[in-house]
């Protein structure tokens, strides 16, 4: 797929986001399975239980999946750096000298 180097920049900002977001997932207190019981009666007792909504594979996979393309569009981007030439003014590419010091040389 081609694509313009600016869009190619905006997803890989895209990207970044959603990994530093799923980095961020505590992952300790979110796939705890809790479980209470409590005697209601002698005979019935109740049970109380929070189950995590997702899993830690669900989190994983869309973790990778990003982190992988992150670095594929990152490691594209980086060559377009060192392999793409732009045209630029001489001067851009010299340092300052300073017209009211004379060259002695």
């Amino acid at each position: 797929m081609k694509a313009k180097l600016a869009e190619a920049l905006l997803r890989r900002k895209e990207l970044q986001e959603k990994v530093d977001q799923l980095r961020k997932i505590n992952v300790e207190n979110l796939f705890i399975t809790a479980v209470r019981r409590q005697n209601v009666t002698d005979s019935v007792d109740e049970v109380i239980a929070k189950v995590p909504k997702i899993s830690m594979q669900q989190v994983a996979a869309s973790f990778d999946y990003y982190a992988k393309h992150l670095r594929l569009i990152d490691a594209t981007i980086q060559q377009a750096n060192w392999t793409t030439e732009i045209e630029l003014d001489d001067a851009s590419m010299t340092d300052f000298v300073d017209p009211y010091i004379k060259d002695e040389k």
